[in-house]
């Protein structure tokens, strides 16, 4: 048992079928055709539902609480697929994509300020190139064992998106 199992375990009592459904969001990660830039899609829908109106506590909370149920559902899906963080597993996009706009929400946010969907598309396209990217070291986080490999690779995306669109508004608006 690694380290990662101990915390993780009760990803046992679920379903292949469900892990896997929950790790692919259901038919977003089967899409043959960029299933993370859909993944990210619902991952824009995800920050619009949850977490644009969050207190800065609340969305660090379910940042948190997300991030931890991403890294132990697509680790028991990698085991259960016998695949290294395929294509097809989304749920890691989905929960990076709202950490793009820490700083930005509710009603006299950075969002709002500049007219909503221009700064949505912005971090949904910065999100896309760094995910894919991968640089400043990014990539290497995809080594780190299971699910936190999976995962954390597009938490530092999004962060890495983060900031660059926080700095593009700052300077440039």
């Amino acid at each position: 048992m690694t380290r990662l199992d101990k915390y993780t375990i009760w990803t046992r009592a679920l379903s292949t079928t469900l892990i896997v459904n929950l790790a692919t969001i259901g038919p977003v990660g089967r899409i043959k055709k960029a299933p993370g830039t859909w993944g990210s899609l619902v991952g824009l829908g995800f920050y619009a539902v949850f977490f644009h109106y969050a207190s800065p506590i609340g969305f660090i909370l379910l940042a948190a609480l997300s991030a931890y149920l991403a890294i132990a559902i697509c680790d028991a899906a990698e085991k259960r697929l016998q695949m290294r963080d395929p294509g097809m597993i989304v749920l890691d996009e989905v929960v990076a994509v709202p950490l793009v706009f820490v700083g930005m929400g509710g009603h006299s946010g950075l969002i709002a300020q500049y007219g909503g969907w221009p700064v949505l598309l912005a971090g949904f396209l910065l999100f896309r190139v760094f995910d894919i990217l991968k640089p400043f070291g990014i990539s290497r986080l995809q080594n780190l064992p299971g699910g936190v490999g999976c995962v954390v690779d597009d938490l530092a995306a999004a962060l890495a998106a983060c900031t660059t669109l926080h700095l593009i508004l700052h300077f440039f608006f």
